[in-house]
């Protein structure tokens, strides 16, 4: 973790000023306390260097429940969303945050809308 951290902050120093971040922790194990203390500072680094939004996928429900605690301790999770490896269209969800803001947290019924087939709206000529 502390390599990420590391890592981060050298990658960070190049970015854009505001971006998104797509993340894939598939197959990460759940985080000890030092861990999560570094994952905590690295999340602050992101959103200082002008992360707008991001997505983490993960594959474990545990995970997941310790991710979002931990955003919500430091405040992240007003910009980070944790989505399901196993959830159908995860990728597109995860994109759909990240770029349209659309939040799979609030999503109504089986379908986000960003997965849902653009209706094309008829014009006033077209409905007489």
């Amino acid at each position: 973790m502390a390599a990420w951290v590391s890592a981060s902050q050298a990658a960070l120093a190049q970015a854009p000023k505001a971006f998104g971040v797509l993340v894939d922790m598939r197959g990460l194990k759940l985080l000890s306390d030092e861990s999560r203390a570094l994952m905590s500072e690295g999340q602050r680094h992101y959103k200082a260097a002008g992360m707008l939004r991001s997505a983490v996928i993960l594959d474990s429900m545990l995970l997941t429940l310790q991710f979002k605690a931990i955003a919500k301790e430091t405040g992240i999770y007003e910009w980070e969303r944790y989505l399901s490896a196993t959830t159908t269209d995860f990728e597109k969800m995860a994109l759909a945050w990240i770029v349209e803001g659309l939040d799979p947290d609030k999503r109504q019924g089986p379908t986000h809308p960003s997965l849902k087939p653009s209706l094309k709206r008829k014009s006033a000529s077209e409905s007489s």
